[in-house]
Parts: C-alpha cells; sequence; structure tokens
C-alpha cells in the first residue's frame, strides 16, 4: 500500500529542506508518518489483517530511528518536526 503520487508529492513540498530534497530525514520521517496514518485507517476495518500490521510495526521503528537521529544532530528539527506531526513522546 503505497502512498498516492499526488500525496507524496504534497508531503515532500512541504517539508524539504531546498529544492530538489526528496531524501533529508525531515521528509523522510513525514512520508512515513503519512504512510503509519494511513495503516492505521486501514486496521480499523481489518482487524485481522496481521501481515500489514507486521508491515506498519516496521515503518513505526524506522520512523524511530530516524527520529532519534534528528534528535542527537538537530534537536531544534526534532522538536518542529514532532510538533507539527503531532508525534507523541
Amino acid at each position: 500500500m503505497a502512498l498516492p503520487k499526488e500525496v507524496k508529492k504534497e508531503v515532500i513540498s512541504k517539508y524539504q529542506v531546498h529544492e530538489k530534497d526528496s531524501g533529508s530525514p525531515e521528509v523522510q520521517i513525514a512520508l512515513l508518518t503519512e504512510r503509519i496514518n494511513q495503516l492505521a485507517k486501514h486496521f480499523q476495518v481489518h482487524k485481522k489483517d496481521f501481515a500489514s500490521r507486521r508491515g506498519l510495526l516496521k515503518l513505526v521503528s524506522q520512523r524511530r530511528k530516524l527520529l532519534d537521529y534528528l534528535k542527537s544532530n538537530k534537536i531544534d528539527k526534532y522538536r518542529a518536526i514532532i510538533k507539527e506531526l503531532n508525534i507523541r513522546k
């Protein structure tokens, strides 16, 4: 279940650091958050979809690692993205 192109472009343009940026930690965290939210809606309907649940856990873990990296290197950007994406910690 990938993100639609329009949604992906919108998220990238909102969080990119410079014009051609598509891989900075901020963009990656925003894209992962979008996919996690999409999967959360999926699980409200399909409660027994355990294969996708495993994928969700992998996405959450990947996002956690990126957030830890951001926290150790750019604390101000970490706080901003946590607040903007409503990720609680």
